[in-house]
Parts: C-alpha cells; structure tokens; sequence
C-alpha cells in the first residue's frame, strides 16, 4: 500500500525569505513516512523497511514493509504497516522487535491504508484510514489501559469521525493531536479541520486552493507546519494565514516531521528517494533563538538572614524559599525578600545580615506537600514614603483554605520595621482545593493594586471558575485602595471595563486564567506582563489587557482545552508566546529588564521555568505584533520560584535553598 507517487518531481526556487531544502539522506527505496523523537532520532519508513538516520545514513532498524505511517510517544514508536497492522516498538529495548499492536482484523471495518497516525499526551493513538473512494475516509481512536509497572496494554477501538462528517475534506492524509480532546485533520481536498473526539465535529481552519493535503506537525512553540504536494506552509498562530517554506512543483512528497534537537523540518521525497532538511522557520515570523551573552551568578551571597530557622537544631531542613523580592520605592535603595513561609526581611544596602521586616508565621500556612500556599504576594504603596502602607496576599492559617489579602503599615519608630498590629483585611478569598492560588498583587502605573487570583484548584478547572463572571476565581482584580466602597474596604476604580454590568464582579480587570505566576508591569512603558501555568501541554507569556478573557478553560494558550474547548475566537486574547511541555512544564513569569547594568537585556522580558531550570528572555514588537526573540540564558538549572527587581530595576530569580543561598542575578558572560 505504497502511497501514490507522481512522475517526474522537479523541486522549484525557495521562496523570498525561505531556506531551500537540503538533502539529508538520499538513495531511499520510496520513503513514505518520518518520525523523530524528542531526543533528536529519526526514522523513515520505505517500501521495505523501517530505517533510522544517523549522520548522512540511514541503517535499518525494523523489518516492517511499507511503513505508511509512524509517529513516537515516550519510548515508543508506532508504525503503521502496508497491510492495515500497527506496529509497536520499544526504543529503549535491546531486540527492538516490534510488537504487533492492531491487527487489520481489530479494525472495526477493514481499512483502505493506514495514511496517518498521532498520539495525545496520554497515549491514545489515532489512526486514519483513507477509504477506498472519497467519503469513506476514518478516523479511529485506540485507547490504551495502564497496568502495574507502568505497563499499558491496548484498549478499545472506536471510530471518532468520519468522511460523513465533513464531506469536504477528501482522503484523510494528515493528523496531528491539538491536545486531549482534538485532532486536527489534513484531506487530499486542501482543507484542514479540527475535530473534537468527544463529539465528532470539524471545525474548519483552513482550505488550501491548491488541494491534496498530507502531513501536520506541531513544533515546540505552537506553530503548526503542514505539507502539501505543492510544498510545505506554516501557520505561525491560530487565525493568521498560512505562509509557504518552499514551493514545489508536481513533488511526491509523503510526510512531514519537526525535529526538535536541530530545530528543522524534515520531508520524505518519495519519487526522488530522498529525506530533505529545511529550518523551521516562517519567513515574516522569524525569532531570534540565539543564546543572549548573559549568565546567572549569585546575589545576596553574604548575607545572614536574620529569624530563619534552617532546622540544623531539630535535624530537619527548612530550605528558605525566597518568593517575592521587591522594593518600596522610598529612595532608600533598600531591599524586601519575602519568604513562603511568612517572612519579611528587609536588606539595607551593603548589609550582610537581613532586619525582619514583618513575621506573620504564626497566622500563615504553608507546608511543603501543598507549596502552592503561604506568603505569596507583597507590594508597597506607590506613595510609600507618605503612607508607609504595603500590602500583602498570604494563606490564613486557621482556615486552610482561605487567602487573605490585607493592608499593613510601617511602624512609627523603625522604618525596618512593620507594625503587626496594622493589618487590615481587605480581601478574603475561598478555595475548595490547595492548588492553584495565584497571589501576585503589585501596583499598576495607574496606582491601583493588581490583585492576580488562579482558577480555585484542582485540575481541568471543575466549576469553571475562568470563565465565569460572578466569582473573583480565575481572574486578575483592580482595586482602589485608597477609597472604599460601599460594602468593601476598598474601591472600585470607575473605568474597571466590568463596572455597571450586573453579571460580573466589578473588580473584574481580565479574565479566564488559570494559574498565573507572576504579574509585573515593565515600568517604562507600563504594560503588564504575566505567565500562564498549562494544564496539560503547554505553558504561555501573555500581556495584560483591560477586559481582556484570556479562555481558560476553553483554551490551552493557543489550543483547544477539553470536550467544550474551541479554537481561537473574537472574545478571547491570544497569549504572544507559548512552549510545549517538551520544553519545560511550569513557567515561572519575570519582569521586563529596565536596570542599567546590563544594557543587553534592556526590554527583554525575562522569565523562566520551574521544572526544566531554564531561562529566557523574550522580545515582543509591539507595532509587528508577535514575538522576535526567545533567547535563552544561562543559568544553574535550578526550579525557579520568582523574580524580582530592585529599586534600580535589577532582576533578580529566586529558588528554594537549604543554605540559604538562592538568589540570583544576572550579569556578562
């Protein structure tokens, strides 16, 4: 079941901007089908075995005839076989034997040819069956159940949509998963469709006039490739049209795939016998990905901070874990590092050992099992040195599961110290689950108080809290906090875009989060910039806009989330950048760069990974819309709790140290 080939493939120029393709491996009997790891290996398919490329050849590694289709989940690597078997192989196995994982006569109607395959982040496997004339195309689902050790076996298979459900479409040719709930469908037609599992519809993104569409690849930043026998287009986002790599003329190319490790796209030239290379990058959208001059070193190095107990005495290890690091903008030059725990100290230029600002351990909980709780959140009055108010978002204590966001004010005596007995509640916030907390509050450059609260807990969003408007959950807040309301001790700034609209919470700025981690606002332009913690796939940067519905739970970043997810619509905000958990799988969000140290990094946004360790600073055009950079840093490769900036606008990065030792700053490589 070779796919069909046209006679006399001739490859055409590149288009202006576009790199042309080179040849990775040449000398190949009919290659039908490409794969790569996310360790950077790759494999082809040909009529007469399963290859895999190493350098400039290509060995072979499994005997399965025209290999029709592949695609790699973990360790495994799935193949789709000539005779309508799928094919399982173990990659970190020794004997790399396959193991027939669907028989053609598991199939609940006998295929026509197996033309695609995709796996979701768990590991169902969709499989595409071409038909035997137009309109019987099919698209299944196997399902897998999990087993002791981490073993799965094969689950139950079930046709998900068909031809009959978009007529327009053609053979199916192309798949691509778009996350738990959707597959994305490529027909020899030219169209492209999003199919929800849950449901059976397809929701159109795309016709292409030139028709006969084939395979779909993702790469690590949303940005999906598709081929056609014309060449290879990219969507750089949701919604923007289509751009061409390369044009092609009367080509048989068969596949599609995005390597990870070099950062290219690679294409099986069936006629020409050949796997060819090209970068994946979308001439229009280009962004710098190289690494910035920058490193990360230790700041604070010396200092003793004053009132921690590291647990030396009991035996148990207390890391300190430095959340917040900010300043109050007094002119002092002084330097506030808040722990999870419920410490504020306070640095004074040149001090080797930290003052306790405030302790309000006593009233705070956090504990190491449910670390999305505790002192989160702590911003100084913009007029700190008239009012000597500061503001902090913690976890009550005695409740468990109820935030606080309160006032405090300095006391009278000692500028290094605060007065406990100020605290003044002004916000409480129920939760039915630990996680998910958000915490951020920080003064805008409109001098009202941010207050960024994630979606209530749990996973998936349960009450869906995002998107409802009658509850603070889910959302990032703007209050007045030098008024008062009529029934709230503080105000509601009259141009919040909610005010007068009585199905909606007033204080209301943004809407539809997750779990935001952390706002802050550049503070030469004054434009919010916030991380969004993905739920299953992805991680995203977004920009604060007022009234702005961001989609949670109907969107992960740029994707679809859930049976009632959807593509990109009017009401909802796109996020500017995203990441797939490939990458890294909590984002950590940081500050716009405005210090003067390093003039490098000035208007990079610099944010991070918890997981992973990694840093990058990302440049946004504002007049171009879209990104232009996302370079990374070099740092230490430590879970990063935070960043901070201090008076003079130098960021700092914060994690968890048992010594103490865990903040960072960046300086010249």
């Amino acid at each position: 079941m070779i796919r069909f080939a046209c006679l006399f493939a001739l490859l055409l120029p590149a288009v202006a901007g576009a790199a042309e393709p080179t040849v990775v491996v040449k000398d190949l009997k009919n290659p039908t089908a490409v794969c790569v790891t996310l360790d950077g290996r790759t494999f082809v398919g040909t009529a007469d075995e399963v290859l895999e490329v190493k350098g400039d050849k290509a060995e072979p590694f499994a005997a399965i005839k025209e290999a029709s289709a592949m695609v790699a989940f973990q360790r495994w690597l799935f193949v789709a076989s000539g005779k309508r078997d799928v094919y399982r192989i173990d990659l970190g196995a020794k004997d790399k034997e396959p193991e027939l994982w669907v028989a053609v006569k598991d199939w609940p109607k006998l295929p026509w040819m197996i033309s695609a395959l995709t796996t979701d982040e768990r590991g169902t496997l969709y499989a595409s069956d071409t038909g035997a004339e137009l309109g019987q195309s099919v698209l299944y689902a196997v399902g897998v159940k999990p087993g002791p050790r981490g073993q799965v076996s094969r689950g139950e298979i079930k046709k998900v949509f068909d031809a009959a459900a978009a007529k327009d479409v053609g053979f199916f040719k192309g798949l691509q998963s778009d996350g738990l709930n959707h597959v994305l469908v490529s027909g020899q037609s030219g169209q492209l469709v999003r199919v929800n599992v849950a449901d059976g519809k397809a929701e159109p993104i795309h016709t292409f006039a030139t028709g006969h569409g084939d395979g779909l690849c993702f790469d690590h930043h949303g940005r999906l490739f598709a081929l056609l026998w014309d060449g290879v287009w990219a969507f750089p986002r949701p919604g923007e049209k289509p751009v061409k790599l390369f044009s092609v003329k009367d080509a048989t190319y068969t596949d599609v795939a995005f390597d990870p490790v070099r950062r290219r796209l690679l294409v099986t030239h069936g006629q020409a016998g050949t796997l060819l290379s090209v970068p994946a990058v979308i001439p229009g959208w280009e962004v710098d990905e190289s690494p910035l001059p920058i490193e990360t070193e230790l700041a604070f190095a010396d200092v003793k901070w004053t009132g921690w107990d590291d647990g030396s005495a009991s035996g148990k290890v207390v890391p300190l874990r430095p959340i917040v690091l900010t300043h109050a903008n007094d002119g002092s030059g002084r330097t506030f590092v808040a722990t999870q725990h419920g410490v504020i100290h306070v640095i004074e230029k040149g001090a080797k050992e930290s003052k306790v600002f405030l302790d309000i351990q006593s009233k705070c909980l956090y504990r190491d099992d449910q670390n999305e709780q505790g002192l989160l959140g702590l911003a100084f009055h913009p007029d700190y040195k008239k009012t000597g108010e500061f503001f902090v978002f913690y976890t009550d204590k005695a409740k468990k599961l109820e935030n606080v966001v309160c006032r405090f004010k300095v006391s009278k005596d000692d500028p290094n110290k605060a007065d406990p007995a100020s605290e003044q509640e002004l916000m409480r916030i129920s939760h039915k689950y630990w996680n998910h907390d958000g915490g951020t509050v920080c003064f805008g450059p409109d001098g009202f108080l941010y207050v960024v609260l994630g979606d209530g807990g749990s996973g998936g969003d349960p009450d869906d809290h995002g998107q409802k408007t009658d509850t603070i959950l889910g959302k990032i807040l703007r209050i007045d906090i030098n008024s008062k309301g009529e029934n709230t001790p503080y105000g509601i700034p009259k141009d919040n875009p909610f005010v007068g609209k009585k199905e909606y919470r007033p204080e209301i700025f943004a809407l539809g989060v997750r779990n935001p981690w952390r706002l802050s606002f550049d503070r030469k332009t004054g434009q919010g910039w916030f991380g969004e913690v993905g739920q299953n796939l992805w991680e995203e940067v977004n920009l604060l806009e007022k009234g702005a519905n961001y989609g949670w739970r109907r969107r992960e970043s740029l994707h679809p989330f859930g049976a009632d997810g959807t593509g990109p619509k009017p009401e909802f905000t796109e996020p500017i950048w995203e990441y797939h958990h490939d990458v890294g799988k909590s984002i950590t969000g940081g500050h716009v760069y405005r210090g003067k140290e390093l003039p490098e990094l000035d208007g990079y946004y610099l944010y991070a990974d918890y997981v992973s360790g990694k840093l990058w600073g990302l440049k946004y055009d504002e007049k171009a819309k879209r990104v232009t950079a996302n370079r990374p840093i070099a740092g230490k490769n430590l879970p990063i709790l935070s960043f901070g900036e201090d008076e003079a606008g130098e960021v700092y990065l914060m994690t968890y140290a048992a010594n103490g030792k865990g903040i960072y700053r960046f300086k010249k490589k």
